[in-house]
């Protein structure tokens, strides 16, 4: 587990500006979002195989490459989903083969609810904003989102909740139910986080993030230094 740095100043962060890089690879946004109160994925990042404690993943899984280097992973085909067990070890040896050099996460299957976008972004004119939208593949597409300048009020999470267009899926929309003040609850965390980085912050994405009929995972994540 991290501790905090001096002056509430997160190791990993700390660690990532020494090393000279601007960007945090995917284990490293997690664990800095969990010192925030953000629920992530359990996941496990290894090298070899061997180094995988089968009894901590549930089937289906997900493997991802895992490097600062490479921010879209599905684009280059850095991503393996719904991965059942007796396919588990020739899926891996795969990965490995195409990114030799690279670590690779391990993690369960996240059971599918509704799919949110949250996100930071450090604008010129206005400085750090919170966004809020409809998240997964379909973000770029239909650009349903809404934003704030940081800090936010919660009476802010809500009126984000309510202004996009898929509002109406958060509120019930044909009896699916979803954690509404667990999201609530989140954009509140990750203006916090906003806040507490912001001089050093310049974008920061998580998607999707899947609300469920109880509480929030956030089951990707990335996250650019100034």
């Amino acid at each position: 587990m991290l501790i905090a740095a001096e002056e509430g100043r997160s190791v990993i962060v700390e660690s990532v500006l020494k090393e000279g890089r601007r960007v945090l690879a995917e284990n490293e946004v997690k664990m800095l979002l969990r010192e925030s109160g953000i629920p992530t994925t359990d996941f496990q990042v290894v090298d070899a195989y061997d180094e995988i404690e089968l009894k901590k993943l549930r089937f289906p899984a997900v493997m991802k490459v895992c490097s600062p280097e490479i921010l879209h992973k599905t684009d280059i085909g850095g991503v393996v989903l719904d991965i059942q067990k007796d396919q588990f070890e020739q899926e891996f040896s795969k990965l490995r083969k195409k990114f030799p050099k690279e670590p690779i996460l391990v993690e369960s299957m996240q059971d599918r609810r509704v799919e949110v976008i949250i996100g930071l972004i450090n604008d010129p004119t206005f400085g750090l904003t919170i966004m809020f939208g409809l998240g997964g593949i379909y973000t770029e597409v239909y650009k349903d989102v809404t934003f704030r300048i940081v800090p936010i009020k919660k009476q802010d999470a809500e009126e984000m909740l309510s202004e996009i267009k898929a509002a109406p899926i958060l509120e019930g929309f044909r009896k699916i139910k979803v954690d509404r003040d667990a999201l609530l609850n989140l954009l509140m965390k990750v203006s916090a986080l906003g806040v507490k980085y912001m001089d050093k912050l310049d974008q920061m994405d998580l998607n999707p993030v899947f609300v469920k009929e109880k509480g929030v995972v956030v089951v990707d994540a990335k996250l650019l230094l100034r």
